[in-house]
């Protein structure tokens, strides 16, 4: 299937106004990432969440009250979708299901004549959700510097080089979205859990991959337009690949889209990063990657010819 038949569009002539559209996109999501920060999921905060469904509809001070005369402490509570399903998260430490148990006898006596089940249960000691912590950093971390080995191998270091920085803009750009998503939108109820960390991982992968594609067609039209810049190569492949791109990222992205609006509470972390990672991982791979090579490229050229005309002086 072809929708981008002979396409001739000058990718990189404008690359420094994408440049500069990324930066202020990432700019703003940090700015917002540190001032409003993500909510932490337990996963990594440690703590009791309990997720209740009641009969009927149940106001928050309700239960809020409820749960304080029972003596739980710093409890956060929330709907999740409806004024039915409250999720109440706790850090307050206790052994096996004590906290649990309390918060079900607070629920029973606070409200009575309104009937509840419980959804779900999740106890994650403090330990635990530091060690969480720590492994979801270095496997960030890993997962870069072995994409960056992987494709040095592949191909010139420079191109390593520059798929990573794509990826890193591709993260830093995520990050920020979902950030700005969750200050402006907070029923959205985004976290920072184990699933938003396996959509980062997931982007870093699914964002490679597309790079390498053109990557690889950069490499073959480098040998057939020995004569050309290295500018009018890079447009060439992209244009080459661009059908490619459209179609294979489309359904992933569709898939992805049907997946958040249909996947429920749980999955929303996962589904929202890696829809927003499916939209920047697919600027990167066509603007973003290619723009860095040549840059970097022009930037070592003009320091051979630097340090040649030294030479030349000296001489």
């Amino acid at each position: 299937m072809q929708f981008f038949q002979h396409t001739n569009i000058d990718f990189l002539s404008k690359r420094n106004r994408f440049y500069l559209a990324s930066l202020t996109v990432i700019a703003i999501g940090l700015v917002f990432f540190f001032i409003k920060g993500l909510v932490i999921g337990i996963d990594f905060a440690g703590g009791t969440e309990v997720l209740v469904r009641f009969h009927n509809d149940v106001e928050i001070n309700q239960v809020r009250s409820s749960i304080d005369l029972e003596g739980v402490s710093g409890a956060e509570i929330k709907t999740m979708g409806s004024d039915r399903d409250i999720l109440i998260r706790t850090a307050e430490p206790g052994e096996g299901t004590t906290v649990s148990d309390r918060i079900k006898d607070a629920l029973t006596k606070g409200i009575p004549g309104n009937s509840y089940e419980i959804l779900r249960i999740d106890k994650v000691g403090p330990k635990i959700g530091k060690e969480l912590s720590t492994s979801a950093i270095y496997a960030t971390i890993f997962s870069l510097l072995a994409i960056l080995i992987y494709l040095a191998f592949r191909f010139e270091f420079i191109y390593a080089l520059g798929s990573v920085l794509a990826l890193i803009h591709d993260v830093l750009t995520t990050l920020g979205i979902v950030a700005i998503t969750g200050a402006l939108f907070p029923s959205m109820n985004l976290e920072l859990n184990q699933g938003m960390v396996a959509a980062f991982l997931t982007l870093i992968g699914f964002s490679v991959n597309d790079t390498v594609v053109v990557f690889d067609r950069i490499r073959e039209n480098i040998k057939l337009y020995k004569n050309e810049s290295i500018v009018s190569v890079m447009n060439k492949s992209l244009n080459y690949t661009l059908n490619r791109t459209i179609i294979t990222n489309g359904t992933v992205f569709v898939t992805v889209l049907i997946l958040l609006i249909f996947g429920g509470e749980v999955n929303r972390s996962f589904a929202f990063t890696f829809f927003i990672g499916i939209i920047t991982g697919t600027y990167s791979s066509i603007w973003v990657a290619g723009a860095f090579v040549v840059d970097i490229k022009h930037w070592l050229d003009k320091k051979r010819l630097g340090s040649g005309n030294l030479a030349v002086k000296k001489a």
